[in-house]
């Protein structure tokens, strides 16, 4: 808002949408404030903010497990995935011993050595002067063969090893290699990984029913940035970027895309954002409705003099927005697919579903003063755990009949008055989000969670812990790349080491077709 504009001379629409943008801002402040004193408190040696753990909602509801089992289970046969050598072992037996055959025992073993080859290359010159020289076997690229850099990728991005440690590990194992050797094989020519993570989210937003996404923090040119997560149960990506607003996750969306469309999703999302009738008919009376890139459509809105409007909301930055939802759906990615987030604004795209278990944790983690607080906590913490047993019991057999009771159910717990007015108006504010607490009475496949999420991004942060952050672009990239490759090849039951060797052309390896193949097929290798 201008500093000129009084707030009587604004419009209701305009003054709640200041108030909107205002408690953003508040909301914001006051999760700066909380870090802030938690800082304070750990350097003054002060006890910090009380831990709380977690609610148990989804493993309470869970049915018991049967007290007694009948039969134990018995060990299963151990079936190496190595062809098995048999070696006879004799033994001095007295005279008049009988044979009775062989007593089987399998053991099994690693060999780890470094071996070093020196290919001596013939090169033979043509009678026009032309050189041939005998080409390298396959799989050879550089001074490294395939076998060490597959080493090398699978200690690192799945086994979480440091680069030290990994130098170290080589250099005992008596590999003669540097430091930044060491580098270049990490992040070094491989733009191939890179743009299969990305044709494996874009195989994940054409077909999936659903995704599930989150965020964590994430360090890069030793700066604070943001890794986004979006997956579901058959695939991960991840990407690090130094925003994680709603703008940057648009434009994850678009998986590499980078045009800018108006269509009607992109009309309909200015709509709903509250862009004003007569400024969406001036971007509709347009006669170009794509546009390649972000100077292209800069420059389209300059035109327009949408730059220089001051007005709430930013109509620059909503119409961007918007275009970009309609270049997402231009390519039919997330296609009536409904997107499930802890409540996090900037996932609130599209059809929106919220997780169940952060809905629960804000009662949960409320602050009680007395008895009756606590009274009535532990009685609203009792009926959510009820609706959600029956909102589990729903996805195994859904029904239009029990999909209403659910809803009226679902209004009775929130709307209920307790006397705790901090836990009434926190009820209130949840039943603001019914529809997106209760998408699952639409789409019974949806899971109520984000623990997916959750899990799938625990190996970046681990990655974050022990190894800070990236510096160039091109390390940070291959990070993301692996760590989602890695991911979705447990999702479809691929062994990483075997992924690489296939891509690497290992002699005797496995043939793995493109990821994104098995991610549109859902389909597991054989």
């Amino acid at each position: 808002m201008p500093p000129s504009v009084t707030l009587s001379a604004l419009s209701r629409a305009e003054l709640e949408a200041l108030l909107v943008e205002l408690f953003g801002e508040i909301a914001s402040l006051k999760l700066i404030v909380a870090e802030l004193r938690e800082e304070n408190a750990r350097l003054k040696g002060l006890k910090g903010r009380p831990h709380i753990k977690p609610s148990g909602m989804e493993k309470g509801t869970a049915p018991p497990k049967p007290q007694k089992q009948e039969k134990r289970p018995v060990r299963g046969k151990v079936s190496p995935r190595v062809k098995v050598e048999e070696k006879v072992i004799g033994i001095e037996v007295p005279p008049g011993a009988v044979f009775k055959g062989h007593e089987p025992f399998l053991v099994q073993d690693l060999v780890i050595s470094a071996t070093a080859t020196r290919y001596l290359r013939e090169r033979w010159i043509t009678p026009d002067g032309r050189t041939i020289l005998a080409p390298l076997p396959q799989g050879t690229a550089g001074h490294f063969g395939p076998e060490l850099r597959r080493f090398v990728l699978v200690q690192y991005h799945q086994g979480q090893s440091t680069m030290p440690r990994l130098l170290a590990l080589l250099r005992s194992l008596g590999i003669s290699i540097s430091k930044r050797q060491l580098v270049r094989l990490l992040n070094e020519n491989h733009e191939a990984f890179i743009a299969e993570a990305q044709d494996v989210l874009r195989a994940g937003l054409e077909t999936s029913s659903w995704v599930s996404v989150d965020d964590t923090g994430a360090r890069h040119a030793a700066k604070n940035g943001f890794c986004t997560q979006i997956g579901n149960e058959w695939f991960t990506w991840f990407r690090t970027r130094s925003s994680k607003n709603r703008m940057n996750f648009l434009d994850l969306l678009r998986a590499g895309h980078t045009d800018y469309v108006l269509n009607d999703a992109a009309y309909t999302y200015m709509r709903d954002h509250g862009l004003p009738a007569a400024t969406i008919a001036l971007l509709a009376a347009s006669p170009q409705t794509r546009f390649a890139d972000q100077p292209a459509w800069t420059a389209f809105l300059e035109r327009l003099g949408f730059t220089a409007l001051a007005v709430t909301p930013n109509p620059v930055r909503v119409a961007t927005e918007a275009a970009l939802w309609g270049s997402v759906q231009a390519h039919e990615f997330l296609c009536d697919a409904v997107i499930l987030s802890d409540d996090a604004g900037q996932f609130n795209i599209g059809r929106h579903a919220l997780c169940w278990v952060h809905a629960e944790r804000l009662v949960h983690k409320l602050d009680t003063f007395n008895d009756q607080h606590r009274a009535a906590q532990t009685r609203v913490r009792g009926l959510i755990w009820d609706f959600y047993a029956d909102l589990k019991a729903y996805q195994k057999k859904p029904g239009k009949r029990q999909a209403r009771a659910l809803r009226t159910r679902f209004d009775r717990i929130f709307l209920c008055r307790t006397g705790f007015v901090t836990l009434d108006r926190l009820l209130a504010r949840l039943h603001a989000n019914k529809a997106e607490l209760l998408m699952v009475l639409e789409r019974p496949e949806i899971p109520l969670h984000t623990n997916g999420s959750e899990n799938d991004i625990r190996c970046h942060v681990t990655r974050r812990k022990i190894s800070a952050g990236t510096r160039s672009e091109t390390g940070r990239d291959c990070r993301d790349a692996f760590l989602s490759l890695a991911k979705t090849c447990d999702k479809l039951g691929i062994a990483i080491w075997d992924y690489l060797g296939s891509r690497f052309k290992v002699v005797g390896a496995a043939i793995i077709a493109p990821l994104d193949f098995y991610v549109r097929a859902r389909l597991r290798p054989t």
